[in-house]
């Protein structure tokens, strides 16, 4: 599970080159009355990584992925949101130690969309609620938790636990289908 050879190294830069060109394409969907937040579906793509290839695909694949969706967007860098992007991959790719190795039953896809859930609502609550108003004080808690946290954790939550499964599925008739 915490493997990282050639084969991850791989996946994590086609996963962070997806998430990245697809956040550059979505960061213009911002929601109203937020700080840069936008509607991001592309967010299925680290938790996917994370799930299909380990947590450190899932890792790399949202750090770098928001860095380039970032950077191609005309933003900068925000390492805190980095970060938290990043959290967003490593945490469903810990999967396996709730028992779940494979998405095979209806329960697998059910645990992987609340895992996408819980990372999102993790992992934004990283930039917004710690790195923001205590470590880059540019924001107090209240304003990080009304226009970071919950418009930024709930689209991400939303879009994470309805697409996600369905990459999962698609994934596995791909596999099958090509008998791997």
């Amino acid at each position: 599970m915490w493997k990282f050879g050639t084969r991850e190294i791989v996946y994590s830069a086609i996963g962070a080159a997806l998430y990245g060109v697809l956040n550059w394409v979505f960061n213009n969907l911002q929601l109203p009355g937020t700080s840069l937040v936008s509607i991001r579906p592309p967010v299925a793509i680290p938790i996917f990584m994370g799930i299909v290839f380990g947590p450190w695909v899932g890792l790399f694949s949202g750090f770098f992925g928001n860095v380039i969706g970032d950077l191609l967007s005309g933003y900068g860098f925000f390492w805190a949101w980095d970060v938290g992007n990043g959290l967003i991959g490593l945490i469903p790719g810990l999967l396996p130690y709730m028992g779940i190795t494979e998405i095979k039953t209806s329960r697998d896809y059910v645990m992987a969309a609340v895992a996408a859930v819980v990372a999102s609502l993790v992992g934004i609550a990283f930039p917004a609620l710690i790195a923001d108003p205590f470590i880059l004080r540019n924001i107090d808690f209240a304003g990080g938790l009304t226009t970071e946290w919950l418009p930024a954790g709930v689209t991400d939550a939303v879009n994470g636990a309805i697409l996600t499964p369905i990459l999962l599925y698609a994934w596995n008739a791909f596999r099958s289908r090509s008998g791997r």
